[in-house]
């Protein structure tokens, strides 16, 4: 590495320069090669500096991101907010109660020449009730959660068998204090039943197409377990998405582990501290930023209405810095078929009450919002990548151990939340950012391309392939099913990109091993 590059302190450095900086000398890193890299991964060269391109660049204009639409449209524009259930022949429409995802009936097979080596997704949670802090002070009606149960109950490997233990929320007649927001058996939030269905079909479907149709997966019966690892973050509703996960795809009711880091430092949710990242993402979010600044301005009415019918005080900040609260509240309602609210008058309904114009307008906005938090906005690309680059790191792993056929691992499954896939859709520069809604979907399918006259097979084939073996690996990016189209001109259509590419894209920005991150992050 140039020597200039190797004596660089990134914690002396702001956040923006560190990732100029760190293009610079990922361009000297991969244009004269490096011996660690290519004695971990023999076969993957080293890309040209001038194939990557670390710079942020603009998504397209759409209607999602363009004020003036959020502000005055009409509708949501045909995205689904009432239902889990999107007709085959709109299939690939934005559903925010669960995102279409991969499936037998839409998955465009890879030409014949590539054969899938790995596959990596990661997905957002599928729908819940609303966080408790997303509550109006005083709610319409009750929340019960009485057709499900949550297990929580701890068993020794070796000992006695416990009992299946679940919470079953109650409301005591003695206790005096009566919580603000939302009353019922629920927990605010968990996996509702719907969402523990929607999460059992989207593993069936996953399994449908890496098992099924391409024959990639092993069967269900005999040791799957050792080629596969799911992984959730510290807060429990990934826990019960994944469990209906699991068992969608292999028919499993033995235990099976699922891979968690510590709480404060997890990268998949993300939970580690990063100063510089949430100083930008503040500084997006505040009149710093003209473009957030107008668009509270212009919506200050819809701000009104809306508190006058929930009672939400105008001083409260966390309904008021953004639609955010409004948005889950409102949406988790229409999602689970539950009336939008009205105004209590001496605790009764009142006339006066949320349309669904109102609702769709705080829709628009919510989207054109995230927009603007993660792809619009110029820093947005730090932000993300600091916040996130841990992660990203961990990917680029994962895919080089894949590459050298050192890892047994041939299928990784992450369970997170709607600001983890923001994030990664942010670095990935998606070209049209939406709100990444219930079950929302990123894959990552490594194939390997054979050389001439080699014949084809059925799943991976283990290790590297023989010395001097022409086979070329490439990437393959699915964002709800479909190839995912990035600004970003290193990365273009992400339909069969150079393994190469990806890695020294992601190198560049977070460093091998994440080796960038913590100075990115000060």
């Amino acid at each position: 590495m140039d020597t200039a590059c190797a004596r660089l302190d990134p914690a002396s450095l702001t956040l923006a320069a560190s990732l100029v900086i760190a293009s610079y000398c990922a361009a000297m890193y991969f244009s004269k090669g490096s011996a660690l890299l290519l004695a971990s991964v023999p076969f993957l060269a080293p890309t040209a500096a001038a194939d990557v391109d670390l710079a942020w660049y603009p998504p397209s204009g759409s209607k999602v991101n363009d004020l003036d639409s959020a502000l005055n449209a009409d509708g949501a524009y045909g995205f689904i907010y009432d239902s889990s259930d999107t007709p085959d022949d709109k299939y690939g429409t934005y559903n925010w109660c669960n995102m279409p995802h991969v499936r037998k009936r839409e998955y465009v097979q890879a030409p014949a020449e590539y054969e899938l080596q790995y596959v990596e997704l990661v997905h957002r949670h599928h729908k819940r009730t609303p966080y408790a802090s997303n509550a109006f002070p005083v709610e319409p009606y009750h929340w019960n959660c009485d057709d499900q149960g949550l297990f929580y109950y701890g068993e020794p490997f070796e000992g006695h068998d416990p009992s299946r233990t679940y919470w079953k929320g109650y409301t005591s007649n003695v206790n005096p204090f009566v919580p603000s927001g939302w009353i019922g058996t629920c927990q605010f939030p968990q996996i509702t039943s719907q969402g523990l269905d929607d999460s059992w079909v989207h593993g069936r479907d996953l399994y449908g197409v890496y098992h099924d149709l391409l024959g990639f997966l092993p069967r269900n019966k005999g040791d799957w377990a050792s080629k596969v690892r799911y992984r959730v973050t510290n807060n429990v509703i990934t826990s019960q998405v994944a469990g209906m996960v699991v068992n969608g795809m292999w028919g499993a009711k033995d235990s099976v582990p699922l891979s968690i880091q510590a709480a404060g430092i997890d990268s998949l949710e993300p939970q580690y501290s990063c100063p510089a990242a949430s100083r930008l993402f503040n500084a997006i979010k505040s009149s710093a930023n003209a473009a957030w600044q107008d668009h509270l301005t212009a919506s200050a009415g819809l701000f009104a209405t809306l508190d006058d019918i929930s009672g939400v005080p105008p001083s409260d900040g966390g309904f008021h810095a953004s639609f955010d609260h409004y948005y889950d509240n409102l949406s988790a309602r229409q999602c689970h078929a539950k009336p939008l609210p009205c105004k209590l008058v001496d605790g009764a309904n009142s006339t006066t009450c949320v349309t669904q114009a109102l609702a769709d307008a705080v829709y628009r906005l919510g989207n054109w919002e995230y927009s603007q938090i993660y792809r619009d906005a110029p820093d947005s690309l730090a932000a993300s990548v600091a916040s996130y680059g841990v992660w990203i790191a961990e990917l680029a792993e994962n895919l080089r151990a894949a590459v050298a056929g050192t890892n047994e691992v041939i299928y990784a499954h992450n369970v997170a939340h709607d600001g983890s896939v923001s994030r990664l859709l942010s670095i990935l520069q998606l070209d049209e950012m939406v709100w990444p809604g219930m079950g929302s979907e990123v894959v990552f399918e490594l194939y390997k391309k054979r050389a001439k006259g080699t014949k084809p097979g059925r799943g991976p084939r283990p290790g590297p392939p023989p010395a001097g073996g022409a086979d070329e690996h490439y990437v393959r990016v699915l964002f709800n099913g479909q190839v995912l189209k990035s600004s970003s001109p290193t990365l273009g259509l992400m339909d069969m990109i150079p393994a190469q590419t990806l890695l020294a894209y992601f190198d560049g920005l977070v460093g091998e091993r994440a080796g960038l991150v913590k100075g990115l992050c000060k």
